[in-house]
């Protein structure tokens, strides 16, 4: 086995692509080369954007470089959404004033949130958000403006940021397209991406993260923000388990809605 870097992290990342993780201590034992050097291997591997590294090796990296259709979004998991937003409504409080982006999992944080009765400020991008509020008199819905968007249910761009940057949030509930230690938050859409980060810089308080399973380990084409600036990601059991084998900031809560 070749003892060059480069021969060992193209055999790492053909290993990778064929088993979807990797160890430590297994390749170093079959590359005949010391843990350490493997763990720089990855290291190396994981700040190119080829694998997302966890504490005994590394994994796999997902991509989605196209925008999913909503429809096709807000069918999957429903069981899940449905937990995640019970577990974040959990933690909002009487008055206060929540950013929540666009998303089918946000949509059912809001639809919770709404069903609160407590008196509320929620700034979205979500357009379906006055559907599931227009009952709900104790809410003060504002919605941000900007470029519709239906593939996504939003409008989002330098309209929608505008009104953000005028509203101080005391919790941000943010929906994401890919979840990783490493990359941070990110999306297929820049406008989105943009519209988000707004959200999260005029946040004084907490900034909650919610996702299923199938966005832990998935990088998008756009950036929204790292990991250090999120506070708690909610997100289903088996999101869980992917986020135990990962290498996470150490100052984020991880909450399994049940």
């Amino acid at each position: 086995m070749s003892t060059i870097p480069a021969g060992r992290h193209q055999y790492i990342l053909s290993l990778i692509e064929e088993t979807g993780t990797v160890n430590v201590g297994e390749l170093a034992e079959v590359l005949a080369v010391s843990e350490l050097t493997i763990r720089r291997d990855l290291d190396q591997l994981a700040k190119k954007g080829l694998v997302e590294r966890t504490h005994g090796g590394a994994t796999v990296r997902r991509n989605l470089p196209i925008e999913p259709d909503y429809l096709q979004k807000a069918s999957e998991f429903p069981v899940e959404k449905a937990s995640i937003g019970a577990s974040v409504a959990n933690m909002v409080e009487e008055g206060d004033t929540l950013y929540i982006n666009s998303g089918s999992t946000t949509l059912e944080v809001i639809r919770c949130v709404a069903a609160l009765g407590k008196k509320l400020t929620i700034v979205t991008n979500n357009i379906d958000a006055p559907w599931i509020c227009k009952d709900a008199e104790h809410v003060r819905l504002i919605l941000a403006g900007g470029v519709y968007r239906p593939r996504s249910h939003s409008v989002s761009g330098s309209l929608s940021s505008l009104l953000v940057s005028e509203v101080y949030a005391n919790k941000a509930i943010i929906g994401v397209d890919g979840f990783s230690p490493t990359a941070g938050l990110t999306t297929p859409i820049l406008e989105e991406a943009e519209t988000t980060r707004a959200m999260i810089e005029h946040t004084m308080g907490k900034v909650i993260v919610v996702a299923t399973s199938n966005k832990i380990g998935v990088v998008s084409n756009f950036k929204t923000t790292s990991l250090d600036r999120v506070d708690v990601l909610v997100t289903d059991r088996k999101g869980g388990q992917l986020m135990e084998q990962m290498v996470t900031p150490e100052g984020l809560t991880i909450v399994i809605a049940d």
